[in-house]
């Protein structure tokens, strides 16, 4: 079913779209455009602790996500199986299962959302293009994108809980 859903979405390239999902996807290597905004948040005062959350939310994704999971399933990737499809991207070179690119997405994305509900829409958005462009280029199957999105959202949410629930206990006691 993974392959039945790739072919599908792989009907809908075309020059624009495949400009737009590059570029999508390209932003979020080594999750730059969320370390960015991170970085961004922590210098202002009022967004300091969501910034400060994202990053230990994409720490933990990386040990667990990509350190960990990635390595001990070891799945092959779309276009490793099937390279009569055309790459758009320079192949990746680790495992595919879960998305990387969508776990962090969803980290920063679901942080930002708990921390400003109507500001968060935007990046919700905008990772849940990340998600679908990792499958318009063939090199993730549908399962990494939901595994991916499952750990981010756990993973934020986690993190967010816990902090929230470390301040409040340190505040009873101040």
């Amino acid at each position: 079913m993974d392959f039945q859903i790739l072919y599908a979405i792989n009907k809908l390239h075309n020059d624009i779209l495949d400009k737009i999902m590059i570029t999508i996807t390209s932003l979020v290597n080594s999750g730059f455009i969320w370390i960015l905004i991170s970085i961004i948040l922590i210098f202002i005062k009022k967004t300091r602790k969501c910034g400060i959350l994202i990053l230990i939310s994409m720490f933990i994704g990386l040990v667990i996500g990509n350190g960990i999971l990635k390595n001990i399933i070891a799945r092959d990737r779309p276009c490793w199986i099937d390279k009569s499809i055309k790459l758009l991207i320079e192949s990746p070179k680790d495992y595919s299962f879960p998305s990387g690119h969508t776990m962090v997405s969803f980290e920063a994305a679901v942080m930002i959302w708990l921390h400003n509900k109507k500001l968060g829409i935007i990046p919700i958005g905008f990772a849940t293009f990340v998600a679908f462009s990792r499958m318009y280029l063939f090199v993730h199957f549908p399962t990494d994108i939901i595994a991916g999105m499952i750990l981010g959202i756990s993973i934020s949410l986690g993190v967010y809980f816990v902090d929230k629930r470390y301040n409040n206990k340190r505040n009873l006691i101040t």
